[in-house]
Parts: C-alpha cells; structure tokens; sequence
C-alpha cells in the first residue's frame, strides 16, 4: 500500500496541489485546489494509484466501476483494471464505466452503457468536497437496477463531513478549508475565484 507521504510526493512532482483563489465544482470558494488531472496524466502515477485505491476494497464484490465524469474517468479505468476479474467476465476485465451530464445538466449513462440489475458497482471519483458528484454516480446507478456496494475517491478534502449511504473510503484525507461564496475571506479581500474543475473547462486559465 502506498504510504500518504509517496501520494504527496506524486502530486506535489506533478504540480497538482495548487494555491490562490478558486471556485470548485460546488460552487464554494477555497484558497487551494487539488486537481488531480496533472498527477493522471503519468500513466505510471496513474496506475499506482488506481491500484493503492483498489486495495481498499479488496474485500468487495465489485462487478463493475463508475465514475462521474470528467474528474472520475482516468482513476476509474485504473482502479477497474486493478481489480480481479469478476465471474463471467468477457476476458477484458472489471468494465470501467462512467456517467455524465445531458443537456439538462443531469447526470445520466449515455453512450451505450447499461448497468444490470443487481450488478455490484464501486463508484469512483478524485476528490470529494462535497460528495455531489459520487452521490449523483450512486442515484444513476441504483435507478438503473445495480447495487452500489462502496465508494472511493482519491482524495477526501471535506475533513470527514461527509455522509454517503454505502461504505466510502478514500485514499488521502486532506482536509482544505472551503466557504460559501458570501462568506469566501478570499473574495473579502477584493480577489476573484477562478473556475479550474473540468465543468468549467472552457473559462479556466
């Protein structure tokens, strides 16, 4: 298992935890910000992760892995490629799928994935801040018939605040301060948030 001061020292290399002023996926302001995308892009990063993440779940039947996207997409596919083949399996492995926002701004499985009913489902994510994302994941797969038995994320930054229905696990607890807009010291101080998640890709710096 990846000790916590190895998964620093990946996103620290990759420049991954950033410092200033910035608007998460939430919407809440927060003075630092974790994009895991800069550590995923190293295949090698990438793939040691997804395995330190599979071993927490070593003791799940997991049929299947989802992830929201944009964030979930690359840690998914390694934490599915990690995992041991489940019965019947096509050959390829744990199916690494993912869901994703419709013109609606709903999360919903497009592109031809289906969940079966009763399939054992381990949701994925990066970072939780507020769980939204993971929460949605889990509402799409339960709506679809599958059973999510747990869910993991690379990084935990809402300092155990958060309360999932189904066992939840993450690899690094990093506790990072994060406001409301209204209530954002940052913006007080006459700064302006910038928008570096992926759903906000086309304004980001």
């Amino acid at each position: 298992m990846l000790k916590r001061e190895e998964i620093l020292k990946m996103f620290e290399t990759a420049g991954a935890i950033r410092h200033g002023h910035f608007e998460l996926t939430s919407g809440r302001h927060s003075g630092t910000y974790v994009q895991c995308a800069l550590v995923l892009q190293y295949p090698r990063f990438a793939e040691k992760l997804g395995q330190a993440l599979a071993e927490l779940f070593s003791d799940v039947r997991v049929d299947a892995v989802v992830s929201p996207a944009m964030g979930g997409l690359i840690i998914g596919q390694e934490v599915a490629r990690a995992l041991p083949d489940p019965k019947n399996a096509l050959g390829g492995g744990v199916p690494a799928l993912f869901v994703e926002r419709d013109a609606s701004g709903m999360m919903t499985l497009r592109r031809g994935f289906e969940v079966r009913p009763d399939q054992h489902v381990l949701v994925v994510e990066d970072v939780w801040t507020t769980g939204g994302s993971t929460m949605e994941t889990v509402r799409v797969v339960e709506e679809a018939g599958g059973r999510v038995m747990a869910a993991g994320a690379l990084i935990d930054r809402s300092g155990g605040a958060i309360e999932f229905d189904v066992e939840a696990q993450s690899l690094l607890e990093m506790p990072i301060s994060n406001y409301e807009p209204e209530d954002c010291p940052l913006c007080r101080q006459g700064g302006v948030a910038i928008k570096p998640g992926s759903r906000f890709a086309r304004t980001a710096p």
